[in-house]
């Protein structure tokens, strides 16, 4: 199924996509579209408007998303392992449940999205906004996170053991039980450093610039 430039809006499309085949969309309106576990292994979404559009439990292994998106897209309990994402709006999207493993995020507006109870081996990001998001007890053990605005996020219960974090803003991001053992933050603004994430920092690596301002928040002056 190739289709483009066609207006899906609202359409049920969920029993029109056979199992097997490829599904290409090109600059689509699937505003409100459902497709509640549809069939979409390797699928390509390009420049699709997806305004609260409904993948629920989708099949979307493999699937490329890029451009397009919109706010309130449903991706719970979906099948999202080597998916991308890139230059995609997903401000407020919702992925409770997905399987993420090996998914990638670039480029993506991602402000206010709910990632919590994602399942799998963990996923990218690269040059991301995630300011407000929800990313309570993610798994992103040992990747390498670029570029990415975590600023008034919920990382709580989240692990980030090994991970480096390069040109990345951490302020005012909520850190309760979020595990940084042996990630390297020297690339990281790590805001105020208050009570919660010193806690929540030990045993990461810092520069001398991060080690000074957290002493002296704490009434000490390094000479």
């Amino acid at each position: 199924m190739d289709v483009e430039g066609e207006d899906l809006s609202h359409a049920a499309l969920g029993e029109r996509l056979a199992p097997g085949e490829v599904h290409v969309f090109r600059g689509c309106d699937l505003t409100g579209a459902d497709l509640r576990g549809a069939a979409l292994g390797g699928a390509r979404f390009e420049s699709c408007v997806l305004e609260r559009t409904d993948f629920r439990a989708a099949d979307l292994d493999g699937a490329v998303f890029s451009g397009g998106g919109g706010m309130g897209l449903r991706f719970d309990d979906a099948d999202l392992v080597d998916a991308s994402f890139t230059d995609v709006d997903l401000a407020s999207a919702r992925f409770g449940g997905a399987l993420l493993s090996d998914a990638a995020f670039t480029g993506c507006r991602m402000i206010g999205a709910s990632l919590t109870a994602t399942r799998g081996t963990g996923f990218t990001l690269t040059r991301s906004n995630l300011t407000l998001a929800n990313l309570g007890g993610c798994s992103l053990r040992g990747q390498v996170i670029e570029g990415v605005r975590f600023d008034d996020a919920d990382l709580s219960g989240c692990d980030f053991t090994g991970s480096t974090f390069s040109d990345c803003r951490l302020r005012g991001t909520k850190l309760i039980r979020t595990v940084f053992a042996k990630a390297d933050l020297r690339g990281a603004d790590l805001g105020e450093p208050d009570d919660a994430k010193l806690r929540a920092f030990a045993g990461a690596i810092v520069n001398r610039a991060q080690a000074a301002a957290i002493l002296a928040a704490r009434g000490i002056t390094v000479l």
